[in-house]
Order: C-alpha cells, then sequence, then structure tokens
C-alpha cells in the first residue's frame, strides 16, 4: 500500500505542469487467461474448464494534458470468475474461483487528434482472498496483497465527452524478476495472466 500512495502521490505532483486536466467514470469487460495450478500429484487435480474468461470492470479516471501529451491515472474495481474440474480424495466437484481487485493504472500517453497511444505501470491489490480450491498450506500464499504490471492501448475520444479504450495487460516479473528497485522503494511484480481489456468511459 505504501508503494502505491508514493505512485499516486508523484503522478498529483506534476498536476500544476498540465494546461488540461479532466475526469471521469468508466466501465467495460476484460477476457483474461485461465490461472492454473500445479496440483496434479497424488489425488489433487485442478484443472480449468476454459482458457479465458471474461470479467467486468468500473472505476474513475483523471487526465493531465499538454501539447498532445497526458498521464492518465485511474482507480478501478475488477472482478473475475472462473471454474475448475477439482478432483481430491472425495471426489472431482465443479468449483468457482472469484477474484476482486482495485487496479491502478498510470498512463503515460500521447494524442493524434481523437486517436490516443498509452501505456504505463498498473498496481493490483487483491480484495480479499479468493477461494482456496483444495485444503493446502501453501495455497493462500499465491495471493499477494499489492503487486504491479502494466497495461498499453490504444483509445479513442468522441464529442469531447466519451472515450473509448482497448488495451493489453500483463506481468513484468518475466522480464524483471520478482521485485524492481526505484528511487530505493521495491515494487513487488505480479504473474497476473494476460488480458485484455475493453472499456467505455464518460468526461464530467
Amino acid at each position: 500500500m505504501k508503494k502505491l500512495l508514493v505512485l499516486l502521490i508523484v503522478s498529483l505532483m506534476v498536476v500544476p505542469a498540465f494546461s488540461q486536466i479532466s475526469f471521469g467514470i468508466k466501465a467495460g469487460a476484460a477476457t483474461s487467461t485461465v490461472p492454473t495450478y500445479d496440483f496434479t500429484t497424488g489425488t489433487n487435480n485442478i484443472e480449468a474448464l476454459k482458457d479465458a474468461a471474461w470479467g467486468f470492470h468500473a472505476g474513475l479516471f483523471l487526465r493531465l494534458s499538454l501539447l498532445g501529451i497526458y498521464i492518465q491515472p485511474e482507480a478501478v474495481f475488477t472482478t473475475n470468475t472462473y471454474e475448475y474440474n477439482v478432483t481430491t480424495v472425495s471426489g472431482t466437484d465443479l468449483m468457482k474461483q472469484t477474484f476482486n481487485k482495485l487496479e491502478v493504472p498510470v498512463l503515460l500517453g500521447v494524442k493524434f487528434g481523437p486517436l490516443r497511444i498509452n501505456a504505463g505501470p498498473a498496481a493490483a491489490i487483491q480484495i480479499g482472498s479468493p477461494k482456496a480450491l483444495i485444503e493446502d498450506p501453501n495455497f493462500e500464499d499465491m495471493y499477494r496483497n499489492a503487486t504491479f504490471g502494466y497495461q498499453a492501448g490504444i483509445g479513442l475520444d468522441l464529442f469531447k465527452k466519451l472515450t473509448l479504450d482497448a488495451r493489453y495487460g500483463g506481468s513484468l516479473s518475466g522480464k524483471f524478476g520478482d521485485a524492481v528497485t526505484i528511487g530505493g522503494q521495491t515494487f513487488k511484480l505480479d504473474q497476473r495472466q494476460p488480458s485484455f481489456i475493453l472499456s467505455v468511459g464518460l468526461f464530467f
């Protein structure tokens, strides 16, 4: 949480440098790769029913613009539910696992008329703990409270009121490992599932 506050404070410190400030609400859907678990020994087996699943998100955004360049921090609630066939010593059951998160991306973008291109880090704070699919003392250790990945994509602004976005979200751990240190602060990187995010926003 401390690292997240640092990221938000730095974003707000640059507000005076921008000539145009706007904010709004947004909502949409996202499809992400279903998490898989390596519990295939003995009597335990967890098999995902689908390779990907849709979820939804909703939240707020702030856009700070100057000469075609902008910074856009967001605070978005996201939820995804996945289905598994879980085999244990007692048999096979269909089980669902729901992930609720607060996503906080901070995007740097460039505008070309109504078209936008943006990318930036995205913090994820787990809200509650996803249901443990089997009784295992290490299951809860798979989930961290606050981790970082990234988002990147394109957008379109229409009629000075409507904004559309299509983004890809992914993990940075494959390139940088479990954590990076910037300015003395250590940021834990997650192994989030790849996702494709579609959203519609409304300016106030």
